[in-house]
Parts: structure tokens; C-alpha cells; sequence
């Protein structure tokens, strides 16, 4: 295109260019078909006589890829794999920070938004609030014939029951097979079919420019398609420590949440998790977990249902252009130990702060980012092979991973039968000092069963628990030991000292209830 032809416009051409844009507010768009855009405004030419169309025989010949006329029997093919999934959580749960299981809160950063907030939950009016249970609509995919489904964690998290509806109307009821938060990847199980229709995970990773088609469920709606490009890989917005999202700008909305993200030979290249939204709807930046996370993950939830990965055991940071400098290096690449956490693989192997850890099994790391993504990808066991610089001097160190300490999350079963059986209370706790404005002593209630014991009690999210049984608690053990032990003694109910945020302490005694 040349860069003058606009300036051949006459005064005459350009009054009817103002007199079509004004009334109309006509905005130049792609077209999901074909990405042709032909404006017809009269006099000269916007676009050069020079530039194929996209959809054009002469860009197919010269690009040696045809444009899709359409992606009307890509839909047809995938459509029916997809589900709207359907949850019933406790409100509770919802208005505190997103708190994984380990106790660390995750908060998305500003603009970016996971579809948790956006469901557009529905909840009876005048009720108590801790008594409340409320909607959620999300999106999955069936990936197997006999009803395992993929959706986002945050969809199905504390949910009290899941149901999918097929995209045949039929609805069903799913169980929870497994969870991991730090990937926002929930995997779901419907029993009963032996032949729901079923997608694949792509092989190969989506290139920037590929064709995408996203299916979900946005406001509820339900099947609906929508298509745009790959923008970019390899995204990291702040929300975990394995980052690595797929950028699509093919809308989402609320609801799409946990939907999948197809290539053009359907299958699928990323699970829609998050969105740039300043204002709450789709500006055409969106955010899918790579189809290779996703497939390591679902591939763990399904054999065991929770997932581990391999644990090295420093704590890094990037190399900037000045650490490079000063260390001698030629690029700023690698990742900076500041500490190597003691007992850990890499301190007894050796490694040291100050260390930059170059490469593992001879691929190159580019950032402490990269390797922690490319450690959490291996099994526990696994032998690594690490190229270290210590000291200005390049080292090669082979060292065993282990687990990761805490990263086992628990089994998630909508039955419970896992837990049949054991001291409930109904609910959920993280240790006040890892709360902001707990203070140090006992542990916080997050979340709170509305059809537990303890909200019948009146204990709520935001009470700090200090004992339980006259034994003083900070984690989520003491807890559970304490439970443990009033129902070894045939107590039929636990007495708990219980500090809420405008009152002193009480003491507040549960009924203890059976899993």
C-alpha cells in the first residue's frame, strides 16, 4: 500500500466520507470469515489496487495458505463436546480473596479478571447471607467418551454440586474428580454415557496468527461461537507462579470461563481462564492455559486426582542487564538464586546464592519465570541436569527433584466419600498471620458451609478461631487434631473460642457432624 493515497482525496469525496461515518459510526471490523475488509466510499481508494484480499485466490497463492471460507464444519464437528457447567457455592466463599489451598491468596492483578467475579451469580433475596446459596455458569469440554470434562478450577471450587448441560439440552449431574489452583484447571466426571461426543488436546503449540475459535457459555446463553487470531504466547499477568498464557482475541465473556479455544482442525490449543477487562465485558484480550499445561495436569487429576510436581528448592530472580554486567555475562538471561532453601535438592547439590542457573538438561533458561514452569513440568525423582555459573565459572550439576512440600491438593469429591465419616464442622481456615489484618494468633475462617454446624452457630467468614478443645490453633492441622481428638472422646460437640471483627472473644460451642 502506498503511503499517499489518502492525500489524493478531494474535498467533495471527503464530505460523503463525513456525511457515512458520522450517522453510523461505522467502525472498521475483521470479518471472522475471511478477515476482508472492503470499504466503498466513493472517489479514491483506501486500499491499494496493489493488496490482495485476504480471501482472495491471489493471497491463498502467494500466502500457500487458503483463507477459511467459513468455520460453519469446524462448529459442527466440536460443538457438541462442549458443555455449560452449572455449580451451586456458598456465597461466603465468593466475597473473600481467592485463597489457595495452601493458605496463599491469589489476587488477579488490576484490569485482568478471572471469570469467577463475572458469573453473574443468583442468589435468593432475603435471606441471611451466611445462609445463601448462590449460581455460578461456567463452560467445559468433554475429553473422553465416558464423561471426563475439563473446566477452571475457580468455576467448580467449594462447589456443593455440579451440573452440565450438553449441548442436546440434556442435563447432568458431574462429580468433581480433582482440582489444581495454581493452574486454575478442575477436571469433572458424568457417569452414566459411554459416548459423549469428545475433543483432543492439539499436539503442537498454537503460532501467533493462527485462526482460533473459542465455544462457551457467555451470560448463561450457552453453544456460542466466536473466532479471532492467536495474539501472542507465552503471557505472564501475574496471577501464578507457572504463568504461560495463550493471548486470543476472539471475545470472551462472563461465562466462558473453563471453554475451550480451538485450532482449525479442532482441536484444542488452550482453556479460556482470564481476561484484560477494565470494564467487565470482552476488549478482545483474552487469556487460555497452553493445551500442553493442560494436558500434564488433567493427565494427573485423572489418575490420581491432585497433582504434584517436581520441587528444586531456590528462591530466584531475573538477571537484569546491570547483574549480567556485573557478573561477567554476555546476556541477561538465566535464573538468580537468592537463596537455596535449606534441605532442599539444590543445597544439597551444591548450588549457592549467587549462582545463576543457566540451563536444565541443556535447554536454555530464559528467566526465573521459565524455570519455574520447566521444573513443575517434572515428576518428583526426575534426575536434572543443571548448568550453573559460580563464581564466573560455568558448572554443570546433576541433582534428583523432590515434591514439592505442600503442593498435594486434596482429593475434590462432591460425594465425600473420601472423608466419610470424619469430624466436620463446615468449614474452611487459613493461618491468621498469612491473612492481611488477622494479626499473628489462630486461624481465619474463609469460607463457611451454609448447611454446616458452624453457621448454624453463627461462626462466619472473617472470624479468627484462637482455640478449639482448649488447644490453641494456627493452621489447619491443630484444627483438624483437635476435632480428632473431642470426637475420640465421644464429645458430641467442641467448644471453639472465636474472635470477630467487632467484639471481643466468645466461646461458641459446634455440634460435631460426620462427613
Amino acid at each position: 500500500m502506498e503511503g499517499d493515497h489518502t492525500d489524493h482525496v478531494s474535498v467533495q469525496d471527503q464530505a460523503r466520507i463525513r456525511k457515512v461515518l458520522r450517522p453510523r459510526r461505522l467502525s472498521l471490523m475483521a470479518s471472522a470469515a475471511g478477515l476482508s475488509m472492503v470499504v466503498a466510499l466513493g472517489g479514491a481508494g483506501f486500499l491499494s489496487r496493489e493488496m490482495p484480499s485476504l480471501t482472495s485466490p491471489a493471497y491463498a497463492a502467494e500466502s500457500g495458505n487458503p483463507a477459511p471460507a467459513g468455520f460453519g464444519d469446524l462448529v459442527a464437528k466440536v460443538k457438541p463436546a462442549v458443555i455449560s457447567v452449572r455449580v451451586k457455592i456458598d456465597e461466603d466463599r465468593q466475597v473473600t480473596p481467592l485463597v489457595r489451598d495452601d493458605g496463599e491468596q491469589m489476587q488477579m492483578p488490576p484490569g485482568f479478571q478471572q471469570f469467577e467475579r463475572q458469573f453473574g451469580f443468583r442468589g435468593p433475596e432475603g435471606m441471611q447471607k451466611r445462609h445463601q446459596t448462590i449460581t455460578g455458569e461456567g463452560s467445559g469440554f468433554f475429553i473422553t467418551a465416558d464423561g471426563y470434562a475439563v473446566t477452571n478450577n475457580h468455576v467448580v471450587d467449594h462447589a456443593k454440586s455440579v451440573q452440565v448441560t450438553t449441548d442436546d439440552g440434556t442435563i447432568y449431574t458431574a462429580k468433581v474428580v480433582g482440582t489444581d489452583p495454581k493452574t486454575d484447571l478442575a477436571l469433572i466426571k458424568v457417569d452414566g454415557k459411554t459416548d459423549f461426543p469428545h475433543v483432543n488436546f492439539a499436539d503442537a503449540p498454537a503460532r501467533v496468527g493462527d485462526w482460533v475459535v473459542a465455544v462457551g457459555n457467555p451470560f448463561g446463553l450457552g453453544g456460542t461461537v466466536t473466532a479471532g487470531i492467536v495474539s501472542a504466547r507465552g503471557r505472564d499477568i501475574g496471577s501464578g507462579p507457572y504463568d504461560d498464557y495463550v493471548q486470543i482475541d476472539a471475545p470472551i465473556n462472563k461465562g466462558n470461563s473453563g471453554g475451550p479455544a480451538f485450532d482449525t482442525n479442532g482441536n484444542v490449543i488452550g482453556v479460556n481462564t482470564a481476561i484484560y477487562s477494565p470494564s467487565g465485558g470482552s476488549v478482545g484480550i483474552g487469556f487460555d492455559i497452553p493445551a500442553a499445561t493442560a494436558k500434564l495436569v488433567v493427565s494427573q487429576l485423572k489418575d490420581k486426582g491432585y497433582v504434584t510436581r517436581g520441587w528444586l528448592g531456590v528462591q530466584v530472580q531475573p538477571v537484569t542487564a546491570e547483574i549480567a554486567d556485573s557478573l561477567g555475562m554476555k546476556q541477561a538471561r538465566g535464573a538468580l538464586v537468592d537463596t537455596p532453601q535449606e534441605g532442599s535438592p539444590a543445597a544439597k547439590a551444591g548450588i549457592k546464592a549467587g549462582d545463576v542457573i543457566a540451563a536444565v538438561n541443556g535447554q536454555e533458561v530464559k528467566d526465573s519465570r521459565a524455570l519455574a514452569r520447566t521444573i513443575s513440568t517434572m515428576a518428583p525423582g526426575s534426575s536434572v541436569k543443571l548448568d550453573v555459573l559460580h563464581n564466573g565459572e560455568s558448572k554443570t550439576i546433576d541433582l534428583t527433584l523432590a515434591e514439592m512440600p505442600g503442593d498435594h491438593q486434596k482429593v475434590a469429591d462432591n460425594s465425600g466419600d473420601h472423608d466419610a465419616g470424619r469430624p466436620y464442622l463446615g468449614l474452611r481456615v487459613a493461618p491468621a498471620s498469612e491473612v492481611d489484618g488477622a494479626g499473628q494468633k489462630g486461624v481465619v475462617v474463609t469460607g463457611v458451609d451454609p448447611d454446616g454446624p458452624a453457621a448454624d452457630k453463627g461462626v462466619s467468614t472473617g472470624d479468627v478461631i484462637l482455640a478449639v478443645g482448649g488447644k490453641s490453633v494456627s493452621n489447619t492441622g491443630d484444627v483438624r487434631s483437635a476435632l480428632l481428638a473431642a470426637s475420640k472422646d465421644g464429645k458430641k460437640t467442641v467448644l471453639m473460642r472465636v474472635k470477630t471483627a467487632d467484639s471481643a472473644a466468645r466461646f461458641v460451642a459446634v455440634p460435631i457432624a460426620k462427613s
